[in-house]
């Protein structure tokens, strides 16, 4: 039993270790200066001045540790400065790995962001130059998370904006739990925004344009969603029947589909909206 217990454990061990190393870890850059650091499905901003490195989201330990490792692809500057877009773990994880950057995040997050006490704190916006490079921070409101918030990089014009929007691609799964319709406050805040490159905490890189779109279609899901619940439909009728057919060519539409029709439906019942 001994010989087969270690036997699994180290089946296991390797296992976890060739996962390890199947990670998609590479740097793009995005515009001048602003590059996105991707691992896996997430994505950090990495902006490079002659005075020090921004990092937007440290994502967690692992990746910070191979982005500190291999920043000197682009640059031969420290991260300096290290922002939070939001505080959920599958971004906001491992910022300790940077220590000593100046950590700025919204007064709304915690206290801690994994072990991390911000040094600065702000409102509503927040602005702030280094090595010619400016950053304007802006808080998008509640609705995904409490704490969102959407940093702007100029002169390159680049906006990081996290989970709220990503181009052509569906909300995740079943919102979250979200408020839906503050989430749709937040997508309206980010499209009030003056910025060119819209750069995704997932997904491909888009422009500003593509802010709307995922705005348009969670409105009229809610609508559709929302026709079928005061028609006394249940979940599985309107996971059949409400087919979105004009987004069927976004990313994840075949999986997540139902999975926002049911988050949806969720969010309206409990909401008292559906009645």
């Amino acid at each position: 039993m001994t010989r087969i217990t270690l036997s699994l454990a180290a089946a296991l061990a390797l296992s976890t270790s060739a996962f390890a190393q199947e990670a998609t870890r590479a740097i793009e850059n995005v515009a001048g200066d602003v590059y996105r650091f991707q691992n896996n499905f997430h994505y950090s901003l990495v902006v490079a001045t002659g005075e020090g490195t921004v990092v937007v989201d440290p994502i967690d330990a692992e990746a910070a540790t191979w982005l500190k490792e291999n920043l000197a692809q682009v640059t031969d500057q420290p991260v300096t400065h290290l922002i939070y877009s939001h505080s959920h773990a599958d971004h906001a994880s491992g910022g300790a790995v940077y220590e000593g950057a100046h950590v700025i995040a919204h007064e709304n997050a915690p206290a801690e962001i994994d072990g991390v006490t911000p040094t600065e704190r702000f409102a509503d916006t927040h602005s702030f130059e280094l090595g010619g490079k400016t950053f304007e921070l802006t808080y998008l409101g509640p609705g995904h998370g409490e704490d969102m918030i959407a940093v702007l990089v100029r002169p390159e014009n680049v906006g990081f904006i996290v989970d709220v929007s990503s181009p052509e691609r569906l909300p995740y799964q079943t919102f979250g739990a979200a408020n839906i319709d503050d989430w749709t406050q937040q997508i309206a805040k980010a499209e009030s925004l003056d910025f060119e490159t819209f750069a995704p905490g997932h997904g491909r890189i888009g422009t500003h344009a593509d802010l709307a779109p995922t705005r348009i279609y969670i409105e009229e899901l809610r609508a559709a969603v929302l026709d079928g619940l005061k028609a006394g439909k249940s979940v599985a009728d309107l996971q059949a029947e409400v087919t979105m057919d004009a987004y069927s060519g976004w990313g994840q539409y075949a999986d997540w589909r139902p999975m926002n029709i049911e988050g949806m439906a969720t969010y309206l019942t409990e909401a008292g909206l559906a009645n």
